[in-house]
């Protein structure tokens, strides 16, 4: 039996980029060297995107139950759904490739389940299209959590100089507020501490954001939120021995992290914890779901329809998140 992890990669919305940068990231020898990737998506979507970059590339069809380690450099495996007309139009929402793209990641799920592939890597789905298509997630992250009965989960994002892990991602900023329990930093702060032991820090350096400008400053801004909200979960995680400090002005606590002061960042929602990492490179931000039965990888970066089918994205996203759920995955 190989000794090399199967990943699965979900080709996400087909009329988006998710194909044309899994093409171009399985041209690269390394991955097919350190393990063996598995397309879950539509092989003739795959050739169309080939086609699109122009790249002679061989599509191998794969069922389900079938061997998954039978993948080799220079040809690409894919278990075949054939759920997108030929037809499809690039670069517009479509119900059909949204709901593909749930289906897609269903499959890899249950495959994962079965021990078939050993982590999901996604490329990315439209959200509008995902919910047309009859599936109300705001996206991926929930789509797993719920699929695998996960409650306690987080999206972690992941470049070479800075990690952010969330409390809450898709929703609303005065919902987001509303959302910022004790209960619920404490737990992300644990999910940090055990993900970063798990890839080998001993004893991961945590920081953790205020809500308000400067935290609050010792209540000048804000009503109070950082010691409702914050200050109990981190006297919790401190009495467990996790290395955390915080709540700390998130407009310098960025910095210190990526200068080597902490190992990564408790943001409390979305645009908090993804302005810094995108601001750093989008080629080189990884989105991980942390608290799931199985890892999961994926680019961070949306659809990009307005270049899809043009031939020119960037791969570099893909890359780093295929070569992640290499590194993370069971072997």
């Amino acid at each position: 039996m190989s000794k090399k992890p199967i990943i699965g990669i979900t080709m996400g919305d087909a009329a988006g980029v998710g194909p044309e940068v899994i093409v171009k990231s399985l041209q690269k020898p390394e991955i097919y060297q350190n393990a063996h990737p598995i397309v879950i998506g539509d092989a003739k979507i795959l050739q169309r995107a080939a086609k699109d970059l122009n790249l002679e590339v061989s599509i191998s069809k794969k069922r389900s139950h079938d061997d998954l380690t039978q993948t080799s450099y220079g040809e690409i495996a894919c278990v075949d759904l054939d759920l997108i007309p030929e037809d499809l139009t690039v670069g517009k929402v479509s119900p059909i490739a949204g709901d593909a793209a749930f289906q897609y990641l269903q499959t890899a799920i249950q495959l994962a389940n079965e021990n078939k592939i050993q982590a999901i890597c996604t490329a990315p789905l439209n959200k509008e299209a995902l919910q047309k298509g009859g599936h109300m997630y705001p996206g991926h992250t929930e789509i797993l959590a719920d699929l695998t009965n996960t409650e306690d989960f987080s999206m972690m994002l992941s470049s070479p100089k800075l990690k952010v892990i969330h409390v809450t991602t898709h929703i609303g900023l005065l919902d987001a507020i509303q959302k910022i329990k004790p209960e619920r930093v404490f737990n992300v702060i644990k999910l940090a501490d055990k993900t970063l032991k798990g890839s080998g820090i001993e004893q991961p350096k945590i920081g953790v954001c205020g809500i308000n400008p400067h935290a609050g400053e010792n209540g000048l801004f804000g009503y109070g939120e950082e010691e409702e909200k914050i200050i109990p979960a981190v006297h919790l995680a401190k009495e467990q021995d996790i290395d955390v400090e915080g709540p700390l002005p998130a407009d310098t606590l960025f910095f210190r992290a990526q200068r080597g002061d902490f190992d990564i960042v408790v943001a409390m929602y979305h645009d908090q914890g993804h302005g810094p990492i995108k601001v750093l490179g989008l080629e080189a931000g990884v989105n991980i779901t942390v608290g799931l039965p199985i890892i999961r990888t994926s680019v961070d970066h949306g659809t990009a329809f307005d270049i899809a089918g043009k031939g020119i994205v960037d791969e570099g996203s893909m890359l780093e998140a295929l070569r992640q759920a290499i590194e993370l995955a069971p072997k």
